[in-house]
C-alpha cells in the first residue's frame, strides 16, 4: 500500500511550503479520516480522507481524471497563453505535477486523460503501444464516402514524406464519420481528411483505447476515473 508523510502531502496538496504544512498540521488543522493528527510525519495510506478545516479530500499516490475538453481550451500547459486544461478542473481534483497525457487542438473537443503518473502517461503515448483513439468527425463538403474509408484502410500519405498509418472509419453519412487511428501524428485526422480534398469543422475524441468518453460527462466537466476504469486503464497500460 502507498504511504506518503503527512507533511509532504499537504505541501502538495494545498501548494505551500513543507513548512507552513507543518504549521498547518501542528494548529490541529488537519485531520486524517476524522482524526486530528499533529505529527507532520504521520503516515498517509492511499485511499485516507484528508481534511482541512471544512474541505476535505481523498489522498491517491497518483491521481486518474477524465475530462470532456470544449472548444477554445488548450490542452498544452507551457509555451502558450489562453485557458488550459489543468485551469478548468475543479478545485478538489488541482494539485502539482498533473498534465494532460496527450493533446487536442484548441479547436477540437472531447476525452482528455489527466495524471501525475509518468510511467503511465508513456505507456499512453508510446508510439509503440499502438492505442487506439477514435474521434468524430464533420466536415464541411460532402466527401466521405466508402472510397475515402478504403483509402484510409491503407493508409494516407499527409504531404512532406509523410504516410499515415492504416486508419478505421465508420460512416455516419456523407460528411460525418467515425475515424479511428493508432498514432499520434500532428493534427493527424485533420490532414487526413484535407488528403482526400475535405475541410473538417468539427472533431471530437470520444475514445482511447477501450475507455469511450462518459456521454454524461458535461463539456468543461472532469472527474476522477472509475476504480474499473482506472483497473482497466493500468492493466491494459493502454
Amino acid at each position: 500500500m502507498s504511504q506518503v508523510r503527512l507533511d509532504m502531502l499537504i505541501s502538495k496538496a494545498l501548494n505551500v511550503s513543507r513548512k507552513d504544512a507543518k504549521g498547518l498540521i501542528a494548529k490541529g488543522r488537519i485531520a486524517i479520516d476524522k482524526e486530528i493528527i499533529k505529527r507532520p510525519d504521520a503516515k498517509v495510506d492511499d485511499g485516507c480522507e484528508i481534511s482541512f478545516d471544512s474541505k476535505s479530500f481523498f489522498y491517491q499516490k497518483f491521481l486518474y481524471i477524465l475530462q470532456n475538453k470544449p472548444l477554445g481550451i488548450i490542452s498544452s500547459t507551457d509555451g502558450y497563453d489562453g485557458k488550459t486544461v489543468l485551469d478548468i478542473l475543479p478545485e478538489q481534483l488541482k494539485r502539482n505535477g498533473l498534465f494532460p497525457a496527450g493533446r487536442l487542438d484548441k479547436y477540437s473537443c472531447g476525452m482528455m486523460i489527466i495524471t501525475d503518473d509518468g510511467k503511465f502517461a508513456h505507456s499512453m503515448l508510446s508510439p509503440s503501444c499502438h492505442v487506439e483513439k477514435e474521434y468524430y468527425v464533420k466536415t464541411a463538403e460532402d466527401v466521405i464516402s466508402e472510397k475515402m474509408a478504403e483509402e484510409f484502410s491503407k493508409g494516407v500519405y499527409l504531404g512532406e514524406g509523410q504516410y499515415s498509418s492504416p486508419a478505421q472509419m465508420r460512416i455516419i453519412d456523407s460528411r460525418c464519420a467515425y475515424i479511428t487511428i493508432h498514432e499520434g501524428i500532428y493534427h493527424q485526422v485533420r490532414r487526413m481528411i484535407k488528403a482526400m480534398g475535405g475541410t473538417v469543422i468539427a472533431l471530437k475524441r470520444v475514445r482511447i483505447g477501450d475507455l469511450a468518453l462518459d456521454e454524461n460527462l458535461k463539456e468543461g466537466e472532469s472527474r476522477l476515473l472509475t476504480e474499473n476504469e482506472k483497473e482497466a486503464l493500468l492493466k491494459r497500460k493502454i
